[in-house]
């Protein structure tokens, strides 16, 4: 980026302008498509795509934990996404931030219920994986990740299962109908990022006058002096608050973000709810729906 379009850039986010036309506050367009397979999903935010697909297998838990099971997230930046993530350095680390973004997020807030995921205490248990995988990186990765994960959790299901004799016996899904996990809230990821007119000097006196926006593009994260990442539910519950830059925000300005962050996590998750349950209802073969129009009768 050249230094007229940097300082182009940066004056009009100060005004409040954007170059697609957005407001500060204002997020791009959400479209979510599942796939054939449960837990496949892709998430388009704007410009930008994640594939998501979810997958679990039968494992022996931690030693540490024996009565619950195992999520894991995986991230894939290749040179598809954007051509800086050919740097093996720059994608390792970017993979590493991401991972443990969306793991802070959705393990450690509790949202998936890892110990329904127990089949035998200390001996079986399901192990989650996610697979994300960049196909147009065009910023706020942590954001439409995060989404495409929580999505890919919700429309998943796992084969049924049962326990003879010690031995852990897996149905084919035409055989048994099968068990989606257990999702106890959705957290979603909205990220901020932070801007100041003055210098470095008045960043760190607090002379500065910031603005922050939201669901930043590609060429406005090149301009970010400070990114704040706040994950919500629809219980307005704070699941994770996480910081980075040299620019200071004071309470009230975070309280401010967070109301922001809230009316686009209700709006999201709404939404999330709306796509799944479709998918669902053309899932549903026509025996069960004649099933549950003689059960809705009675």
């Amino acid at each position: 980026m050249s230094t007229n379009e940097h300082q182009f850039l940066l004056k009009a986010l100060e005004e409040g302008l954007r170059l697609d036309g957005r407001k500060p506050m204002q997020m791009r367009h959400l479209n979510i498509e599942v796939g054939p397979d449960y837990g496949q999903v892709l998430v388009s935010l704007g410009d930008a795509k994640v594939v998501v697909r979810i997958s679990s297998e039968i494992v022996t838990p931690y030693e540490d934990r024996p009565f619950e099971g195992i999520f894991q997230v995986s991230s894939e930046l290749d040179g598809m996404g954007h051509p800086s993530f050919n740097e093996a350095s720059h994608r390792q680390e970017e993979e590493v931030m991401l991972s443990r973004l969306i793991e802070k997020a959705i393990r450690r807030s509790n949202a998936l219920d890892l110990e329904s995921l127990c089949i035998i205490a200390g001996q079986k248990c399901w192990s989650v994986r996610a697979d994300v995988h960049i196909i147009d990186y065009d910023g706020n990765m942590t954001d439409t990740v995060c989404i495409g994960v929580i999505a890919g959790l919700l429309h998943f299901k796992k084969p049924d299962i049962s326990i003879k004799n010690g031995t852990v016996i897996l149905h084919d899904m035409s055989e048994r109908e099968p068990v989606p996990l257990s999702i106890l809230h959705i957290p979603i990821c909205v990220t901020f990022q932070i801007y100041s007119s003055g210098s470095m000097e008045d960043n760190v006196k607090g002379d500065g006058r910031e603005f922050v926006i939201v669901d930043a593009t590609l060429k406005e994260e090149a301009l970010t002096q400070g990114t704040i990442t706040l994950t919500l539910n629809s219980n307005k519950e704070l699941c994770q608050m996480s910081k980075s830059g040299g620019i200071n925000l004071e309470v009230d300005e975070i309280l401010s973000l967070t109301n922001e962050a809230q009316i686009i996590v209700d709006d999201f998750t709404k939404y999330i709810k709306d796509t799944i349950k479709k998918d669902e209802e053309l899932r549903v073969n026509p025996l069960q729906k004649e099933l549950q129009v003689v059960n809705s009768r009675e």
